[in-house]
């Protein structure tokens, strides 16, 4: 149940900024800053877990870079709409949006897929568990930078109620 709320929440979120024509920015009024990561009160960046990100590499070779692409580029041109509404597979490295979403709205996504308009991704619950998720959650973070991975740390914060 919680993972449809979260669906829509990321819905809404791509309707307002992250599927425009634009390119992601970290400055968006949505996407909090670096400085605000890296204030006093913020939970510190988890490191990396290398063996999750290896198996997150394969599981995303398997599931995701059909779509994706085999190095995480996206559809050419995904931020143009396709004639039906919906927008091409984007990104998941930094160029893209994932690093825009908490953990949690990616999890949801992921396992329940998305059933607005902006949006083609199919449910892969019947496919992968949570834990191949984060597996694969754990790649995408080992290509973004460091603003992106600190972004997204405190989106994930932020959905948890702890920021």
């Amino acid at each position: 149940m919680w993972t449809r709320l979260v669906v829509l929440a990321v819905a809404t979120a791509l309707v307002t900024g992250c599927s425009g024509g634009e390119p992601a920015s970290t400055t968006s009024a949505m996407t909090p800053s670096l400085e605000s990561v890296e204030g006093p009160e913020s939970q510190p960046l988890p490191e990396l877990d290398g063996e999750l990100v290896a198996i997150g590499a394969d599981l995303y070779s398997q599931f995701c870079s059909s779509c994706h692409g085999a190095n995480l580029e996206g559809a050419a041109d995904w931020q143009v709409m396709n004639a039906d509404g919906s927008f091409p597979p984007p990104p998941q490295d930094s160029s893209g949006h994932t690093w825009h979403h908490g953990d949690d709205l990616l999890l949801g996504i992921v396992l329940d897929g998305s059933d607005f308009a902006q949006s083609r991704m199919p449910a892969f619950v019947d496919l992968l568990s949570e834990d191949d998720v984060l597996s694969i959650l754990e790649f995408f973070k080992s290509k973004w930078g460091p603003q992106e991975r600190a972004v997204q740390w405190e989106m994930t914060l932020r959905e948890r109620g702890r920021a």
